[in-house]
């Protein structure tokens, strides 16, 4: 049964900020080796505003009406929405926001009906998208009521470091409260499934505390002890490798150096520090950051969703100064996320025919 050809939709994200640059300059490093592997990348969004930052950066990939029958260098453009106001980047509007939060919402509709098969977005921002009336603090709450999947949950990578978030947009005073059994069995049984999906085969999966030295077995809070531990202690009973709770102060250096394959943490700043702080790459000498490796991966919905692990950037926007690393990597892991579930449907496919 031969490979079919795999269509990994790019959304433009914030028109303002630096996605449709990175966008195209993931096409360009991406574009010729996808190709000759499979792949077709489509971009989904403003048709305006992206050829305008293609004029920009002087490309060569030619974006054509999703209707033809792309070859690369050509490159579908889906329109998501139009506009007759001038984007200006670098600088928020609401009307960037609406133009956002469309383009999310065509590719969603063109994955749930297989028109392709994994969606890569471009950051978007936050205040924007609120302006123009979408009332999600960020991709993954927008991308679980559009699926109806409310008990998802976001994976962080970069390279060996994997950090799946039992809760992540909520303020800190409300974290405990989202540290109930159900959610925590949840995340747990999603990041082992990745894991599974990513061909480990007996996944090895660290679960932080909460609280401080995991809790001190209650002296510092009685989450760990009281919620955590069982939840754990069920999936070891069913011979499954997780282990925890650990200090959140170690247990991500233990995993960044390959004893876990992935770690859940309790909330927010827990798991996105470490995966930045791994993720940027700083010279030396003058202090500026000059790339950031790491992808944003959502778990628990019945689409693939990878995206950057940074923002809309609106300093740089425009200046044709950013660096696509983390696009290109969301476009790859995306692109192995898609082979693994094809692979998957194509064992199913022939042990029925057998």
């Amino acid at each position: 049964m031969a490979a079919p050809n795999r269509r990994i939709g790019l959304t433009m994200g914030d028109p303002s900020g630096v996605g449709p640059e990175i966008v195209l300059k993931a096409l360009e490093s991406l574009g010729p080796n996808m190709a000759a592997n499979g792949y077709s990348l489509v971009v989904i969004g403003t048709p305006a505003c992206i050829r305008r930052t293609a004029r920009q950066l002087g490309t060569d990939i030619a974006l054509v009406s999703d209707e033809v029958a792309a070859v690369w260098p050509k490159v579908p453009l889906v329109a998501a929405a139009e506009t007759d106001q001038d984007i200006i980047p670098g600088k928020m509007s609401t009307e960037a926001g609406r133009l956002a939060y469309r383009a999310i919402e065509r590719a969603v509709d063109m994955a749930m009906t297989g028109d392709i098969d994994a969606i890569v977005t471009a950051p978007i921002n936050k205040e924007a998208l609120n302006a123009a009336g979408f009332q999600y603090v960020g991709h993954t709450d927008m991308l679980a009521e559009l699926t109806g999947s409310p008990d998802g949950c976001m994976m962080l990578v970069h390279d060996k470091l994997r950090v799946t978030h039992v809760s992540t947009h909520i303020p800190l005073s409300q974290v405990s409260k989202r540290i109930t059994p159900p959610r925590v069995r949840r995340v747990i049984q999603l990041t082992l499934g990745a894991m599974h999906e990513l061909g480990i085969e007996t996944p090895r999966v660290a679960v932080c505390g909460l609280n401080p030295h995991a809790g001190e077995s209650g002296l510092l809070g009685d989450e760990d002890k009281a919620v955590l531990e069982p939840a754990i202690a069920e999936f070891r009973a069913a011979g499954e490798e997780v282990t925890g709770p650990l200090p959140g102060d170690t247990v991500f250096v233990k995993a960044a150096a390959g004893q876990f394959d992935a770690v859940v943490a309790m909330f927010h700043d827990q798991g996105h520090i470490p995966v930045k702080l791994l993720g940027f790459t700083i010279d030396a000498e003058t202090g500026i950051w000059t790339g950031l490796g790491g992808i944003n991966v959502t778990l628990g919905l019945p689409i693939i969703r990878t995206s950057v692990d940074h923002g809309t950037a609106f300093d740089i926007a425009g200046k044709g100064v950013a660096n696509a690393q983390s696009m290109i990597e969301a476009i790859e892991f995306a692109a192995r996320l898609a082979r693994s579930r094809w692979s998957k449907a194509s064992q199913q496919y022939r042990e029925g025919v057998s």
